[in-house]
């Protein structure tokens, strides 16, 4: 099957989970907003999507994947789908909803780290704001950080298939998006993180195991994957990144 991805051309953002464990299980797929609009791609076949009347089950924003007829949104969600048929989800069913649960306290992580240079509103500019994030940003990278990070450490210490991977004994979709979660924070907040990451050896050599297996290497060295910048779900601010 040849799925299509549909997110922001310009961002890594939400899609990027999604995009990882496609990259890493080889799969065939397009990202279509980033495509020309002259071939039925771009941006315009995002938008045509999010406002097709005649879906029943119509999706509220991308990440959205689609795979035959079916139509997927939130990331968490595609990968709850893609994972058993990407060989990246345990095999049974409780292996799968532990995952899920992972998956989802991942995605609260991402929302705190968004907040920290958006505290008040989405719609409002980052200078706006700029007093509120520099207090969400201390009160993240002082409890909130440390608190998911311990939580995200413990869950390896106590895998009982080893402390290789996040779940079970092979590698799954939650240890690709724990990459991305902390290449996120090593970007936005280095000099935090050069304070924070000792305390975690298992999760950085996680992050450090993702990102040395072939197809994601090959991958974080191509035009696919987009650098972070200051439109994305992590940016750096130096002013928010707190010893």
């Amino acid at each position: 099957m040849r799925y299509e991805l549909y997110y922001w051309p310009s961002i890594q953002g939400r899609g990027e989970f999604v995009r990882l464990a496609l990259e890493e299980a080889g799969a065939d797929y397009v990202d279509v907003a980033r495509g020309a609009a002259r071939s039925g791609r771009g941006v315009p076949a995002l938008l045509q999507l999010l406002q097709e009347a005649d879906l029943d089950r119509p999706p509220f924003a991308p990440p959205i994947l689609k795979a035959g007829k079916q139509v997927i949104a939130q990331t968490a969600n595609i990968l709850l789908f893609l994972g058993p048929r990407l060989r990246l989800a345990p095999k049974d069913e409780a292996g799968r909803l532990w995952a899920h649960q992972l998956q989802l306290t991942i995605a609260d992580f991402v929302k705190e780290a968004h907040d920290t240079h958006h505290p008040i509103a989405s719609g409002l500019y980052y200078k706006e704001q700029k007093r509120e994030a520099r207090r969400t940003a201390r009160h993240f990278l002082e409890q909130r950080a440390p608190k998911y990070l311990n939580y995200f450490e413990s869950v390896l210490a106590r895998n009982p298939r080893g402390e290789r991977f996040m779940v079970g004994g092979a590698l799954t979709y939650v240890d690709l998006s724990m990459f991305q979660m902390i290449a996120g924070l090593l970007y936005a907040f280095p000099r935090a993180m050069a304070r924070l990451s000792p305390g975690y050896p298992r999760l950085m050599a996680l992050y450090r195991s993702i990102a040395s297996r072939p197809r994601i290497a090959a991958y974080l060295k191509s035009k696919r994957r987009l650098p972070f910048n200051r439109q994305g779900l992590f940016r750096r601010y130096s002013e928010l990144d707190l010893k």
